[in-house]
């Protein structure tokens, strides 16, 4: 099986252990994504609807740079720092999954980067 890594400036930039993207077997396997602005590294928004939407953002971004969109979206991931934060994360969510919505399950993010909220993974068809 081959596979391709898949890199845009136009999302944040992972750390090296990981890339943004991987493209194998007709599907791309977006990583855990968080909304930081591609620019200046740093994190967006202050409330987790800001940050659901950077975190979208970025997987858009990514999603294109691999030929694939949104609306490919087979399975996301959605963790967050706060259990609380559940239904404004979905309040945005749902505006960029109006109809037919990729599978969906969430975690429990470790708080370890202050003011994180949300991160975001994503398996799309390409």
């Amino acid at each position: 099986m081959s596979r391709q890594i898949v890199f845009t400036a136009k999302a944040a930039t992972p750390p090296d252990a990981y890339s943004q993207a991987v493209k194998a077997a007709g599907l791309v396997f977006v990583s855990g994504t968080a909304p930081t602005d591609p620019a200046t590294g740093r994190l967006m928004g202050t409330t987790v609807q800001e940050q659901t939407r950077q975190c979208l953002t970025n997987i858009a971004a990514i999603l294109e740079e691999a030929g694939s969109s949104m609306d490919r979206i087979v399975s996301v991931t959605v963790v967050l720092a706060d259990e609380d934060d559940f239904a404004g994360m979905n309040e945005e969510y749902v505006r960029w999954f109006p109809t037919d919505p990729p599978a969906r399950q969430g975690a429990k993010l470790p708080a370890r980067i202050p003011g994180l909220k949300v991160s975001i993974a994503a398996i799309a068809a390409t």
